[in-house]
């Protein structure tokens, strides 16, 4: 078993990652969590309550009152609609102040269950039940949010999870698709500031990870957060990929393009706008065609209309006064965030599409 230790400004707590963890889930909460809440309710989706939410459910419901609710799975879920289904199943489970949220699945559960708990009565806790490899990234550090119809992750709120109980016996269920999803969140840790992940994931490939090598990509997520929780500085160097990786994903239509898929592509053209920068960076076609080994599509990158895609990225988060901040690579491990004008951006677009015409 490995534990990371998160101290955030607004909060500390413990990510605990293991084997059978949901079987005995207060065991791993804070001391005396149980006696300060009153009432629980696990958050859900179809695909994971198939799975785990018998036994999740029966674990907690030996301490506290348990209801439950359950969403359909997928990125629609992470909306408005979804969260008025979540905080209608709040008030109709009778949650208060002294109760909590469970939130058992994915990084669309845990994103949409977390919005839940920091907004529902101006806040109540929640714990974070990740089953997916993509959520070893979203459930760490207090962001929170659902999506709008022009933008990715346009409505959210920072609040810090009580504690994350990581059972990895629960990734054993998720199909090639969903893993590679979460492993290009692995593989930008890497990228932007532990080259050992980099070299584990070179000898490994993508399909074995370790607790250790799990651990060590959230300790990286865990040393920024700490330092910036609310990203006012280097916090934005984990968006490294997500610039261009939300506006593919918005031009495709939530939910047809995995969210890891759009992260590599994005941080291949990111070092590509590092390399016409005069960065020393890595060599964009070269780790194209590593990650390409480990079974990602560049179709995205090939087919994107320059134009739309830009208006994408105007609406991230990153964005002041209509200029896009881009996160790239210095060097290896040395993420920088550089300014952008709409012409370079759109120059650079156009021209990379080129290059991947002959990759």
């Amino acid at each position: 078993m490995q534990t990371v230790d998160v101290t955030a400004p607004s909060r500390s707590y413990t990510i605990t990652i293991g084997s059978r963890l949901r079987k005995k889930p207060y065991a791993y909460l804070p001391t005396d969590w149980a006696r300060g809440s009153n009432r629980l309710l696990i958050l859900t989706d179809e695909r994971v309550a198939s799975l785990y939410l018998d036994e999740v459910y029966a674990a907690y419901a030996e301490q506290l009152p348990v209801d439950t609710y359950v969403l359909p799975a997928g990125e629609g879920s992470k909306s408005f609609s979804g969260y008025e289904q979540a905080t209608s199943a709040c008030l109709r489970a009778g949650l208060d102040r002294d109760s909590a949220i469970v939130a058992l699945g994915g990084g669309v559960m845990g994103d949409l269950a977390g919005f839940a708990a920091a907004t529902y009565m101006r806040g109540i806790s929640f714990i974070q039940m990740p089953t997916t490899l993509l959520a070893h990234d979203s459930s760490v550090g207090g962001k929170t949010g659902i999506n709008h119809p022009d933008g990715k992750n346009m409505i959210g709120a920072f609040h810090q999870p009580d504690a994350v109980l990581y059972d990895v016996d629960m990734l054993d269920s998720l199909p090639a698709e969903e893993w590679l999803c979460g492993f290009g969140e692995v593989i930008k840790h890497g990228y932007i500031a532990d080259s050992r992940v980099l070299e584990e994931v070179r000898q490994t490939g993508p399909f074995t990870i370790s607790d250790q090598l799990l651990a060590a990509s959230i300790e990286v997520k865990k040393d920024i957060v700490n330092e910036d929780e609310r990203e006012h500085g280097i916090r934005a160097h984990l968006n490294f990929g997500h610039t261009l990786a939300h506006a593919l994903e918005k031009t495709a239509g939530y939910g047809v393009l995995t969210h890891g898929e759009a992260v590599v592509n994005g941080m291949v053209f990111a070092m590509y706008v590092g390399r016409q920068l005069g960065y020393a960076g890595p060599e964009p076609l070269e780790e194209l065609q590593w990650l390409r080994t480990f079974g990602y599509s560049f179709k995205p990158l090939r087919q994107m209309d320059p134009t739309r895609i830009l208006q994408g990225m105007k609406k991230d988060k990153k964005t002041r006064s209509g200029t896009i901040r881009y996160v790239i690579l210095a060097e290896a491990q040395q993420p920088i965030i550089v300014t952008i004008s709409d012409e370079e951006l759109l120059s650079l677009l156009e021209s990379f599409k080129k290059e991947m015409e002959f990759t």
